[in-house]
């Protein structure tokens, strides 16, 4: 199964628990739907970390391109919060022609020969990119 979002309302990491004993997971919204999904804390710190270099690069190479700032959110992740599958791999790439950057998270496979796992698929904006990275 894919699920695909363009220009979500809201794309963040969270956790619940307790420190030490926190569980950490992605969330994404939009007016009808809530997807999320659970995350590693070292992939949380990849995704931002890839990001910000990713954004440094887009003002470098389009200096001229407007890119929104977002109000900070620092809101707890929207309840139910029932992981549809752990996140495995993960790929970002920057789709210049929608001048979005697209986020696959791939679900984490236990068995080799099942068939594929299911995939999210996330468009955000360069503004909505930063505003996950500064939160994260």
């Amino acid at each position: 199964m894919k699920y695909e979002f363009t220009r979500p309302e809201r794309f963040v990491a969270g956790t619940v628990g307790e420190p030490g004993e926190r569980a950490f997971y992605l969330q994404i919204r939009t007016s009808t739907r809530l997807l999320s999904v659970a995350v590693e804390k070292a992939q949380v710190q990849a995704i931002s970390a890839r990001l910000e270099v990713m954004i440094s690069e887009i003002r470098k190479s389009s200096p001229l391109m407007s890119i929104e700032k977002l109000a900070k959110d620092d809101q707890p992740l929207e309840s139910p919060v029932d992981a549809e599958f752990q996140i495995g791999a993960m790929s970002l790439a920057w789709d210049e022609e929608q001048t979005l950057i697209r986020i696959e998270l791939y679900e984490l496979e236990e068995d080799e020969e099942d068939s594929e796992g299911e995939v999210v698929e996330v468009n955000i904006s360069v503004g909505m990119a930063a505003a996950f990275s500064i939160r994260s």
